[in-house]
């Protein structure tokens, strides 16, 4: 078995479409990531604050997985390294999207972050790389949308993480929920 991992950490303080790779993050509990753009105890994505800017922000953290970028790179997307898609937490050797509402990651010694859902993938994915947001949504046999885009959560201890931090999983009570687009 793999030990899950934090392979890589990321952050920007501007709007823009990818984040700079850093030997460190600060993660802020209620907030996310210090000098993050879309930290806040509030909706920083544009598309949430522009429908209602009151609403708390689920999205502090976007974890996505390097297994996804191996996956992408062998279906035509080499390019995309980590941290090119906005993702402040790169994680290696854990099925982020097959866990359920309120799970808690324990990254290092003291960083605690619940997961709230999905990573709703947009139109600049495209911008970025044509064919990119097929890529993240693809349908399954039925027709329902699978999204790949990497999973949301929220800080509840904050602490520093590192590439190498070990990652711990701790599962909510049941019954579990499935991690749904926010």
């Amino acid at each position: 078995m793999t030990e899950s991992l934090i392979a890589a950490v990321h952050r920007s303080a501007e709007r823009r479409f990818g984040k700079e790779p850093a030997p460190e993050i600060q993660l802020v509990a209620g907030l996310g990531v210090a000098g993050d753009v879309h930290s806040g105890a509030r909706v920083q994505h544009r598309s949430r604050v522009l429908a209602d800017p009151s609403q708390p922000n689920l999205r502090q953290v976007h974890l996505l997985s390097e297994e996804l970028l191996a996956a992408l790179a062998d279906e035509g997307f080499p390019e995309i390294s980590p941290g090119a898609l906005g993702e402040n937490l790169t994680t290696r050797g854990i099925e982020l999207r097959s866990l359920p509402v309120g799970s808690v990651l324990r990254i290092g010694s003291t960083a605690l972050i619940a997961l709230t859902g999905l990573r709703n993938p947009c139109a600049q994915l495209d911008t970025f790389r044509p064919g990119l947001l097929r890529a993240l949504t693809p349908r399954d046999t039925s027709g329902a949308l699978i999204r790949r885009a990497g999973v949301m959560g929220v800080v509840v201890a904050g602490g520093v993480v590192r590439p190498g931090d070990a990652i711990a999983l701790s599962l909510p009570p049941e019954p579990h929920q499935a991690l749904q687009r926010v």
